[in-house]
């Protein structure tokens, strides 16, 4: 064999791998959730970001195929079962409805999912640090933290005897979670607690409206995925309709509310990313445990009072992690 042939040859099996890796389809994502493509926003920002930390560039290494149920949580089991005809590599559950008809779907596709309730309770896993065999995911602390939301905001409001909750029936074990702690801390305020149901954006009208008769004098908007991307729209209504509200996410006193006690509704979603890079790059699911979000800040929006013609106590003020003036 001539020497030039020789080295044609080998420079082609060194440029083999490069090529067949090449030709390799590109890994797909499913993600899943109860909102719209406008509402996630603030969600797939982070979550980009996570996987892009990981080596994943959506359009370059990586692409995502989005499912919406656009506030229609009946339609999630149906988008979950396209996402696994769909043969793709993860899913990524924006919440714990989604998470529940993801699990519901599959039970070899890996799972990642973001929830506020316990991932045990609602039987996600089976254990936090040992999750089972193809999910696990990022957990918030967020429907435990209803009776310090209630306490902070007779704080702010003492002369607000009765109180309302806002909650979401169409998931039921934060709904039912929170109304029991709630109604056994309204008690030992002395406080009167009503109970007002929203899953739908119409809803939210008949809610509010609902606050007058009632002569509610402060609500407590309760831990809900569908709630959550709908942030801007609640703090719009409890300023028309001058209610002074607590929310359970940072991201409502930003848009405009008067005060948040928890976490970030969007801040699980990089950790998400991350583990979806790793998923696919390898690892196994039941190999990586349950991350729990345990930072909890105290937002206060000053102008938000100051609209409502609120005076915030020092100390109240004094405890606050971020003033928003």
């Amino acid at each position: 064999m001539k020497r030039r042939e020789f080295i044609t040859l080998i420079g082609g099996a060194a440029a083999w791998p490069l090529a067949a890796r090449a030709q390799q389809p590109m890994p797909v994502v499913g993600y899943l959730s109860p909102g719209s493509q406008e509402s996630d926003v603030l969600r797939l920002t982070p979550f980009r970001k996570g996987l892009s930390e990981t080596g994943y560039i959506e359009g370059r290494d990586v692409a995502i195929e989005y499912r919406w149920a656009d506030d229609l949580s009946e339609r999630l089991p149906t988008l979950a079962a396209e996402l696994v005809r769909r043969r793709v590599s993860v899913i990524v559950a924006a919440g714990t409805p989604p998470a529940l008809s993801a699990k519901g779907a599959t039970a070899t596709i890996p799972i990642i999912f973001v929830t506020a309730a316990d991932p045990v309770l609602v039987g996600l896993v089976a254990s936090l640090s040992r999750p089972d065999a193809n999910i696990t995911g990022v957990a918030s602390l967020a429907v435990e933290l209803g009776p310090k939301q209630l306490e902070l905001l007779h704080e702010l409001v003492p002369a607000a005897t009765t109180i309302a909750l806002l909650v979401n029936p169409t998931t039921p074990t934060n709904a039912e979670t929170l109304t029991r702690e709630l109604r056994t801390a309204a008690r030992t305020f002395g406080l009167q607690l009503h109970v007002l149901n929203a899953s739908t954006k119409r809803d939210f009208d008949t809610a509010f409206a609902a606050l007058e008769r009632l002569r509610a004098g402060a609500l407590v908007i309760g831990t809900d995925p569908f709630f959550n991307s709908q942030s801007q729209q609640l703090a719009a209504l409890a300023a028309r309709h001058a209610v002074p509200t607590i929310y359970p996410f940072h991201e409502y006193a930003q848009a405009g509310g008067l005060m948040s006690y928890g976490t970030s509704f969007t801040a699980p979603y990089r950790q998400v990313g991350i583990y979806a890079g790793r998923i696919l790059k390898g690892e196994r699911p039941a190999d990586l445990p349950v991350q729990q979000l345990t930072k909890i800040e105290l937002i206060i929006n000053l102008k938000t009072a100051k609209a409502l013609g609120l005076t915030v106590p020092p100390t109240l003020l004094a405890r606050a992690s971020e003033v928003i003036e």
